[in-house]
């Protein structure tokens, strides 16, 4: 018998989901963290800080509650205005905020700060929480867009985070359950590691099912679908939304392509590897076989393989 949505809501609202008592601490936390930096960074005259979005997984309410496999992490842009789009790099960027993270926080060691790709990130040891500083160069002529860039090429990338939040949002207005799917699929994720899959991925691809199939199906049945798609399609066909449609398509070559809906000319899954994309429709076939014979044999145990140790439907303490 198939997992009821009763049973897979509770899973989400005890297991997945963060609570709201995290949520208001992780929020405080942060917001001393923006508090901080925006003073320090508005003490230089060469920058000029608009506006801070707390964006991502946590700003979507998508994010679960930190475990030894979930970690928890918030992203904070700031929009910084005052540099030439056109000849700052994300190096000079990261290491002012890398340095003014040191000024702001002496007694915390070097190590709990790091410089990734696009963003330095503040590690907090008591409650676990990752903040990742983004600092995005506003477009003057949008000013919800701005460049983020690479450290490691020096490519420049336009994103709009209130936009990205928004997209979720419009697709939890569509259906009541499409957050819950996306904290199931991102547990999948965590539990089964397949390289090259990130959270970002999971949301649109569950948006694309969501356009594609609708909300008729039980969450079990979408969630099994969620894993069908993955295994049959191999990742291999070109996903987009209606956000990108209303201009005109652009031609990418790399192994997966999922065309961020906030920016027509970036392709979301352009890191997925060649034989990260066999790998993780391998994955998500064996997943899809597991899920497919603990729902056919009503067996709970088994869910454990797709989710984890931690899976359960009703409070059995």
């Amino acid at each position: 018998m198939p997992l009821t949505n009763t049973q897979l809501l509770w899973y989400d609202s005890n297991v997945l989901r963060l609570p709201q008592d995290k949520r208001t601490e992780y929020h405080a936390q942060v917001d001393r963290l923006i508090k901080e930096l925006r003073k320090h960074v508005e003490n230089r005259a060469e920058l000029t800080v608009t506006k801070v979005v707390k964006a991502g997984s946590f700003a979507k309410y998508t994010i679960l509650r930190k475990t030894n496999d979930d970690a928890v992490d918030v992203d904070v842009v700031f929009y910084i205005t005052g540099k030439d789009v056109n000849h700052e790099t994300f190096a000079d960027l990261s290491e002012t905020i890398y340095q003014l993270l040191i000024k702001i926080y002496p007694t915390k060691k070097v190590e709990d700060f790091e410089i990734q790709r696009r963003a330095a990130t503040v590690t907090f040891v008591g409650s676990g929480l990752a903040v990742d500083i983004v600092p995005v160069l506003q477009d003057p002529e949008r000013p919800d867009y701005g460049w983020q860039f690479n450290i490691q090429d020096g490519s420049k990338n336009e994103t709009c985070a209130p936009c990205s939040i928004q997209f979720v949002y419009d697709r939890k207005s569509e259906d009541k359950h499409f957050r819950t799917l996306v904290r199931m699929g991102k547990r999948w994720r965590n539990h089964m590691k397949p390289d090259g899959l990130k959270s970002f991925h999971i949301e649109l691809i569950m948006a694309h099912l969501l356009e594609r199939n609708g909300t008729g199906d039980s969450i079990e049945k979408r969630f099994r679908d969620f894993l069908l798609y993955i295994a049959q399609s191999g990742l291999q066909d070109r996903i987009d939304f209606p956000e990108n449609r209303k201009s005109t398509a652009v031609a990418f070559t790399d192994p997966v392509v999922i065309v961020d809906p906030v920016n027509n000319s970036n392709n979301a899954a352009s890191r997925i590897t060649e034989e990260e994309r066999v790998e993780i429709a391998k994955v998500a076939k064996s997943s899809w076989e597991t899920a497919y014979f603990a729902s056919t044999e009503d067996d709970l145990k088994v869910w454990k393989e797709v989710f984890g140790p931690r899976f359960k439907v009703e409070d059995d303490e």
